[in-house]
C-alpha cells in the first residue's frame, strides 16, 4: 500500500511555537531553508520517492529557485500559507489575500499550478469553518488541515480519519486527515513531525503497518525539513515551546531515512487523483459533509 508523504516546507523560525508579532515570526533570523529542503531532496532523490511540499510563499517568493528545484525533482508543489500565520488570527478577507498571495508565489516559482493546501498548524477551526469555500473559490481540489484529535490547539477528535468531502457553496474539496491510531476507545497521533522525533521508531513503524495491514488505511505523513537539522540555532520561548521544537532533532534524520526505506510513499496529487476517479465511478464512495456538520462533530 502507497502511503502519502507531505514536507512543510518552511523555515525554522517560522513555526508558531515562536511566533511573536500577532502570530507572524520574527525577520531577523538568519534563513536555514535552503540547506534543509536540500537534504531532505537529497533523502527522497536516495529512496526514489516522491512528497507533496506544502510551501509557505514568502519562502517561494525569497528562494524561488528552491521551489523550481523541488518541481523539477518531481515533487507536488502546494500551499501552505504566505507568512505562515495561523487562521485563527486572520478575517475571511486576510486568509484570502494570504493564501492568493502564497498561491500565486509558488505557481510562478515552479511553474506549476498549485491544488493542495494546509493550514499553518491545523488551524482551521469551527470559527474559521469559511475557509473551505475560499479554498474552493481560489482553485484548489484539496485541503490536509485536518488532525482528527484533541490538542491544546483544536479540539478535533470526532473528524473523520479517513479522506472525505467537504461541500461548499463554490464546490466541493477532498480532505486529508493527518494520520491517528484509534485503539481501546482512543485516539493517538502517529505519522510525523515531533511524533517522529520524540516516539520510538519501533513506534511508527509498527502503527503505520497496522494502519496499512489491518485497517487497509493509507497513511498521511508529514515532516519538516528543519526537523533534520539538529544545529539549528536556538531561539528564545517558552519551556514548551522549545521542548516541542527542539526534542529529538538529532535523531529526527535516521527516523526519516529509516521512514523512507521502510514504506512506499506517493504524493497527495496522485492519491487525490485516485479518489476523485473513485467518486466518478461510485458517487457514494466517500464520505460527504459540509463545514458545519464536521465542525458539529467536535462540540
Amino acid at each position: 500500500m502507497k502511503n502519502a508523504l507531505t514536507i512543510d516546507l518552511e523555515d525554522y523560525h517560522q513555526v508558531t511555537a515562536f511566533a511573536r508579532n500577532n502570530g507572524t515570526a520574527a525577520t531577523n533570523h538568519v534563513s536555514r531553508v535552503e540547506r534543509n529542503a536540500e537534504k531532505t531532496l537529497e533523502m527522497l532523490a536516495r529512496h526514489n520517492c516522491k512528497a507533496t511540499f506544502f510551501t509557505v510563499g514568502s519562502v517561494a517568493e525569497e528562494f524561488p529557485s528552491l521551489i523550481r528545484r523541488v518541481a523539477d525533482a518531481g515533487h507536488e508543489l502546494a500551499c501552505h500559507s504566505y507568512a505562515h500565520r495561523q487562521i485563527s488570527l486572520l478575517t475571511a478577507e486576510q486568509f484570502r489575500d494570504d493564501t492568493l498571495r502564497a498561491k500565486h508565489a509558488i505557481e510562478e516559482a515552479a511553474g506549476v499550478p498549485v491544488r493542495g493546501y494546509r493550514a499553518p498548524s491545523f488551524s482551521i477551526t469551527s470559527a474559521s469553518s469559511w475557509a473551505f469555500g475560499i479554498l474552493t473559490e481560489l482553485g484548489f481540489d484539496y485541503d490536509s488541515s485536518i488532525f482528527p484529535i484533541n490538542h491544546f490547539n483544536f479540539r478535533m477528535k470526532c473528524a473523520p480519519r479517513d479522506p472525505f468531502v467537504i461541500n461548499t457553496a463554490c464546490g466541493a474539496l477532498v480532505e486529508f486527515p493527518m494520520t491517528t491510531l484509534q485503539l481501546a476507545g482512543a485516539r493517538a497521533p502517529i505519522a510525523g513531525g515531533a511524533y517522529l522525533r520524540v516516539l520510538p521508531y519501533r513506534y511508527t513503524r509498527w502503527g503505520i503497518r497496522y494502519l496499512n495491514d489491518r485497517e487497509g488505511r493509507a497513511a498521511n505523513v508529514y515532516l519538516h525539513p528543519w526537523e533534520l537539522d539538529p544545529e539549528q540555532p536556538r531561539m528564545k520561548g517558552t519551556l514548551s515551546a522549545r521542548m516541542r521544537h527542539y526534542f529529538g532533532l538529532r535523531g529526527a534524520a535516521t527516523k526519516f531515512d529509516r521512514l523512507l526505506h521502510d514504506f512506499d510513499f506517493q504524493t497527495l496529487r496522485d492519491w487525490s487523483a485516485q479518489i476523485q476517479t473513485a467518486i466518478g465511478q461510485n458517487e457514494g464512495a466517500f464520505l460527504r459533509m459540509d463545514a458545519a456538520t464536521l465542525f458539529s462533530l467536535t462540540a
